[in-house]
């Protein structure tokens, strides 16, 4: 029998385990086998995620949020699988963008750049994995995956002041703290693997981590400025695929930048 969880402080903490150990399971999967298989997981995330953002930003239009995801999921999974010419992938990525720009007029702007960071971050992923091998893969789930369980930890058990109370009223100082700290020291422990320097490897771990912490507050942001608590009710105890990869896509449009930035000093 499960364990009954009495205080509201954790009162979620089972379902959001299970949900995690079924999403692990799966997704760990399909990502160390590679390939198509990665392609097709990440094509299909980010397609359930830009239907989340259409349907918090337009819920009366439905087949917008579906147009949308599948437009988003067949293009990412074809640039996956053919490596399209660096001049023509970048166009066919902004194209879901400039598409709910012109659907969801409301918010345009809004749209438009999730939209796009969704898709970004998504091709991010596919490169890592594609380019640069497991281990950084494993590097980067666990850096957000630990970010994400630290913070939970330590802004329930620690507490005091609040981060950004306005977007996120949960999180704490002392949970964004522990994140770093626990990014960090993944860092520390993986350089070897990562071929980089103890040094390097834990400064990037830190930066991708605070990257992690802007993409969760961002959607939070995003769920306050439309009305909703979670993005859908997809996962139990995370609510929906954003729910979940806000994170993930705010670590890997850091490690975009940070890449983007080194080609311009180097």
């Amino acid at each position: 029998m499960m364990p009954q969880v009495t205080s509201s402080k954790w009162g979620d903490l089972w379902a959001r385990l299970l949900s995690a150990i079924v999403m692990l399971a799966l997704g760990g999967v399909s990502i160390w086998a590679g390939g198509i298989w990665a392609h097709a997981l990440i094509a299909v995330l980010a397609g359930l995620i830009i239907w989340e953002v259409a349907r918090m930003m337009v819920p009366d239009r439905r087949r917008i949020a579906v147009l949308l995801a599948l437009i988003s999921a067949v293009i990412l999974f074809y640039l996956s699988e053919t490596y399209t010419p660096k001049a023509l992938g970048p166009l066919l990525l902004l194209v879901p963008g400039l598409l709910a720009a012109r659907m969801i007029k409301p918010r345009r702007a809004v749209a438009f750049i999730t939209a796009n960071a969704v898709l970004w971050a998504s091709w991010v992923l596919i490169v890592v994995r594609d380019l640069y091998g497991i281990s950084w893969m494993i590097w980067l789930v666990g850096l957000v995956v630990l970010t994400d369980v630290a913070g939970y930890f330590a802004g329930r058990i620690i507490g005091g002041p609040k981060l950004i109370p306005r977007f996120s009223p949960k999180k704490t100082w002392s949970g964004a703290a522990a994140g770093w700290l626990a990014a960090g020291g993944l860092g520390f422990w993986m350089a070897e693997a990562l071929e980089l320097t103890v040094i390097t490897a834990t400064v990037l771990s830190v930066f991708v981590s605070m990257g992690s912490q802007v993409g969760d507050i961002t959607q939070s942001a995003l769920k306050r400025a439309v009305g909703v608590k979670d993005s859908s009710t997809l996962i139990p105890g995370h609510g929906g695929f954003y729910d979940r990869f806000d994170g993930m896509i705010g670590a890997a449009l850091v490690m975009l930048l940070m890449a983007g930035a080194l080609q311009v000093i180097g």
